[in-house]
């Protein structure tokens, strides 16, 4: 099989899949992919940045599952110039609600940032109030709930405003335009990522040779008797 990697800038109103019976934008409207790929974890409609998409069910897992922490660096914009009591609280895990139920994030890297001078401007344009200031941090996270970074800032009373995924592990989009995607290949990639080339495929583990002794029959089945001896039995030549 041959895999496929692509590093996508997901704009802001684009869906991270390739149809929709709604008929909205998706990854499709963004360029030319080949059948069988998709994207590596999710970037809601109204959230942009980093995306990778693939054909390599490994590089899924990996990237995935929680047991191994890669972290996913964004940049947020909130309503308000957020605290360094709203920092803290970010970073030592807030309260927020996953499928209806309570959930504690866990610690998070968090800080106040100046807005990038090469973050381009977002279409449309992010609604502001008049008289209410904006401010930017940069928050890592390692898990993935479903919008958690909207419902973390909210929990500390900073709404977020945009959202730009920027960095997964070392991999960021850098001077990547929104819109714009590169087709990248596997030992790049996995290098940015911390992974291991030569360790592509999970083999199921060897089985080890039984060392159990074929069970002796208790009776004869051609007689029903019980054997007298640990020979097998068999019909009489």
């Amino acid at each position: 099989m041959q895999y496929k990697y692509f590093i996508v800038n997901k704009p802001y109103g684009v869906l991270p899949q390739f149809s929709d019976d709604g008929g909205r934008p998706t990854l499709k409207s963004l360029g030319k992919f080949p059948n069988d790929v998709y994207p590596v974890g999710r970037l809601d409609m109204d959230s942009e940045g980093l995306l990778i998409i693939t054909n390599d069910k490994l590089l899924n897992h990996k990237l995935l599952n929680p047991k191994f922490e890669y972290d996913k660096t964004y940049l947020v914009q909130v309503d308000g110039d957020i605290t360094t009591e709203a920092i803290k609280k970010l970073e030592k895990g807030t309260q927020i609600t996953v499928n209806s139920a309570p959930y504690t994030t866990l610690p998070a890297l968090c800080k106040k940032v100046d807005k990038p001078d090469n973050l381009q401007e977002r279409n449309p344009p992010v609604r502001f109030r008049k008289n209410i200031p904006t401010s930017f941090i940069e928050l890592t996270i390692h898990e993935g709930k479903n919008r958690q970074v909207r419902k973390m800032t909210a929990s500390v009373d900073f709404p977020t405003l945009r959202l730009v995924r920027f960095a997964i592990g070392n991999l960021r989009i850098k001077e990547l335009k929104s819109g714009g995607v590169i087709e990248v290949q596997r030992d790049l990639l996995y290098e940015k990522l911390g992974l291991k080339t030569n360790d592509r495929e999970e083999k199921p583990k060897a089985r080890r040779p039984s060392t159990r002794k074929p069970r002796v029959p208790t009776r004869n089945p051609n007689t029903g008797k019980a054997p007298t001896s640990k020979k097998r039995y068999g019909k009489s030549r």
